[in-house]
């Protein structure tokens, strides 16, 4: 991945500016829907800043996946949740090298019942990210 410095994402030393597929994985893997709503009405700036994380990622999720709500983090359907095998074919690359994103911590995955499970959310962010 050829990540941009962190200094690109800085504006005028005061503001950070985020794209909104990173907004979606702070939003889902650091629960600031929770947040969000638990810390209404504390702080207006705060309010309206975790505003545009929620308006960033549900717009980045229905463009990237077609849907505007994140996968739970528990398997329930199947078409929330790929194996390895359909994240390889989806990659371009085989199961083995999926294992082995998972235990170098590329990809997002759960185990469940032995066989990895990885939310289709978290295979577009690592196809995205990817990409870049």
């Amino acid at each position: 991945m050829n990540a941009r410095p962190p200094t690109a994402y800085v504006h005028t030393g005061t503001m950070v500016i985020m794209p909104a597929r990173i907004a979606a994985m702070l939003e889902r893997h650091a629960r600031l829907d929770e947040l969000r709503i638990s810390a209404r009405g504390v702080d207006a700036e705060f309010d309206a800043v975790m505003v545009a994380f929620h308006i960033a990622a549900t717009e980045w999720r229905t463009t990237a996946l077609g849907r505007t709500q994140a996968p739970k983090p528990e398997a329930g359907p199947l078409s929330e949740w790929v194996s390895t095998a359909e994240a390889g074919s989806a990659l371009h690359i085989t199961t083995r090298a999926v294992v082995l994103a998972i235990s170098e911590g590329r990809i997002r995955a759960n185990k469940v019942s032995g066989n990895w499970r990885i939310a289709r959310e978290d295979l577009e962010h690592h196809k995205a990210a990817r990409a870049a």
